[in-house]
């Protein structure tokens, strides 16, 4: 029988602590907006489920639909100038 002792200190050599780095916590941050705006949205689809549509829930979920889609393009948009930024 092969032994793996030798192995064990490779693969338990960096211990996980359970938290998030701080590059994560950065990129968190960054998304917290379109993460919220989602969030919104999906409470406005869910208070839909067992009754009907009314118009208020009709503009309710346009308004959240139109904040994930503004989150979406502000992130999209910091992304592309931070990734353009750096060839000039």
């Amino acid at each position: 029988m092969k032994s793996i002792a030798a192995l064990h200190a490779a693969v338990t050599a960096v211990p996980f602590d359970g938290e998030p780095s701080a590059a994560e916590l950065d990129a968190i941050e960054q998304e917290l907006p379109l993460i919220l705006a989602e969030v919104d949205l999906l409470d406005a689809q869910i208070m839909t489920l067992d009754r009907p549509v009314t118009e208020l829930d009709t503009r309710r979920m346009r308004r959240a639909r139109h904040r994930v889609l503004t989150a979406r393009r502000n992130l999209t948009n910091r992304a592309g100038t931070a990734l353009a930024g750096g060839a000039a």
